[in-house]
């Protein structure tokens, strides 16, 4: 039954790929009709009127036929964007190679022609660079999967996507797929371009968008009908196993984008990129696991085999992947050296939380004029006062100016400014917008920290899910700061953030550590 389905949705995906090609063809049609006009003027002798039009149609002919060919050549050189990934070579991860190739033998398919890693929880085929319809298609998986993912799990989610290996390397799919991917570069080339300095680049763009725009409906269902053969095509195989690691891919991908937001964007922020990511979210989900109730079942599949296992050495490509999501999602620091750095988990609470909270705590008493003296009995009573006179809004706007400036100055530079580094880049992980009064909260919150840490011995800490917090006697998490900040900034009233440092211990008339 499955495998009915796969030659019955394959067939679709042909047909919709024999229109796709069907425009570039008509196109070319076009482009050598004046030259057929041509041909069949000179050819039939004609004398009177007919003759006359011999001169000018055989011009017309050259100069679109020289145009044609020209956009023609630039639309065919036209290379799509390269999916930045780590490769992972045979010799890197023996077990996984075999497993793919032993699903690609299960499935009946040709097997992927390599295997690359993407920090990203998502999973695909793509066509080698360099390499257009030559080669098999490479295997793209999201890093976070083999962490997380047991190796049962991680093959059934693959399954689908091997079996996409099958219609992949059908000619007249994959010339299709390669006429839409040439017309996509070449209108991604000519966006911007100005038609008087590069008329040629610019009339292509033109052209291919107009491809697209034409095969548009049968690309898409091209891609459906491909999907759904190999989808078909997989149906049979750890049929059992592939709801479960569906349910695993959401998690993952929820726990990947909180420890990228909450943990690993504050790191990129002052210079430091964690170099176990995956790790991490392997971490962040399993304290998930332990802290909810409803993830009870999860805790149970952990004594099985993770998917990492079947690389040779796990933390080496963590750390190649890990360099690679700061890059994508952050973008590399302008002249990146010392300031540019790993971090393992270990050190991550000394060289990101402490150095977080001293750059907020200097910029607070920066602001408040109390640098000289940055005690925070000092600093709560000018944020008392200023609270009491004109509220806090000018002092809140004056420190989320100040903020934007120091953000300005440790901009990275694009990914695409770095030689070694990929020539495209994913969204940045989008942490909510702060308000000017959210960040005067953070920078209040970061100095009582800054103090605790100097007076009590409470220490900086990570925590997987929320990121940056503050420890007291080793264990106990201090996350009763917010309402009496809170209280101070909003309200003006000191009293509940006093009697919260009175019952930390916390001295706040000692001078705060800045640096």
């Amino acid at each position: 039954m499955g495998q009915r389905k796969a030659r019955k949705a394959g067939l679709s995906a042909r047909d919709h790929a024999l229109a796709v090609l069907r425009v570039r063809n008509s196109a070319l049609a076009l482009a050598l009709l004046p030259a057929a006009v041509t041909v069949v003027l000179f050819a039939s002798g004609a004398p009177g009127a007919a003759g006359t039009l011999r001169a000018p149609v055989s011009v017309l002919a050259a100069v679109v036929a020289a145009v044609a060919v020209a956009t023609g050549i630039m639309i065919c050189r036209a290379r799509p964007a390269v999916t930045p990934v780590v490769p992972l070579p045979e010799r890197a991860a023996p077990a996984l190679h075999g497993l793919i190739r032993d699903l690609a033998d299960r499935l009946d398919v040709p097997a992927p022609g390599g295997i690359a890693l993407t920090p990203d929880c998502d999973s695909w085929l793509e066509e080698p660079p360099g390499h257009p319809g030559a080669a098999a298609p490479v295997l793209v998986i999201g890093s976070p999967f083999l962490w997380w993912m047991r190796v049962a799990e991680l093959r059934a989610l693959l399954a689908p996507v091997v079996a996409g290996t099958g219609p992949a390397g059908h000619p007249d799919i994959a010339a299709a797929r390669r006429c839409v991917r040439a017309w996509d570069a070449a209108a991604g080339l000519a966006r911007g371009v100005s038609p008087l300095r590069h008329p040629l680049t610019a009339s292509a763009g033109r052209l291919a968008r107009l491809f697209l725009r034409i095969a548009a409906t049968h690309s898409a269902e091209m891609e459906r009908g491909v999907a759904a053969a190999a989808a078909a095509r997989a149906q049979g195989v750890d049929h059992g196993a592939r709801a479960l690691a569906q349910e695993q891919v959401g998690l993952a991908y929820a726990g990947w984008d909180r420890l990228l937001t909450r943990v690993a964007l504050p790191a990129w922020r002052v210079g430091r990129w964690p170099r176990r990511l995956d790790a991490g979210v392997a971490a962040a989900l399993t304290e998930l696991s332990r802290r909810d109730r409803l993830a009870d079942g999860f805790a149970a599949r952990l004594g099985e085999r993770p998917a990492c296992d079947l690389l040779e050495d796990p933390g080496a490509v963590d750390e190649a992947v890990s360099l690679l999501a700061a890059r994508l999602f952050h973008g590399v620091p302008a002249g990146h050296g010392a300031d540019w750095a790993p971090v393992d988990w270990t050190a991550y609470p000394d060289e990101v939380v402490d150095r977080i909270w001293r750059d907020r705590a200097a910029r607070l008493f920066d602001v408040l004029d109390a640098a000289e003296t940055p005690t925070l009995a000092r600093a709560l009573q000018r944020l008392a006062d200023a609270a009491v006179a004109d509220g806090t809004e000018a002092l809140a706007a004056r420190l989320g100016a100040h903020a934007a400036r120091c953000d300005a100055q440790r901009a990275p530079a694009a990914v695409g400014a770095d030689p070694a580094a990929p020539g495209a880049a994913f969204p940045p992980p989008l942490a909510p917008p702060r308000s000017d009064r959210e960040l005067l909260i953070e920078h209040v919150s970061a100095a009582v920290c800054c103090a605790a840490a100097d007076t009590t011995g409470a220490t900086a800490g990570l925590d997987w899910l929320d990121g940056p917090v503050l420890l007291a006697d080793g264990e106990k998490r201090r996350d009763d700061l917010s309402a009496p900040v809170h209280s101070l900034v909003d309200d003006g009233d000191p009293g509940p953030l006093r009697d919260w440092l009175a019952d930390a211990g916390v001295r706040a008339d000692k001078p705060v550590r800045l640096v």
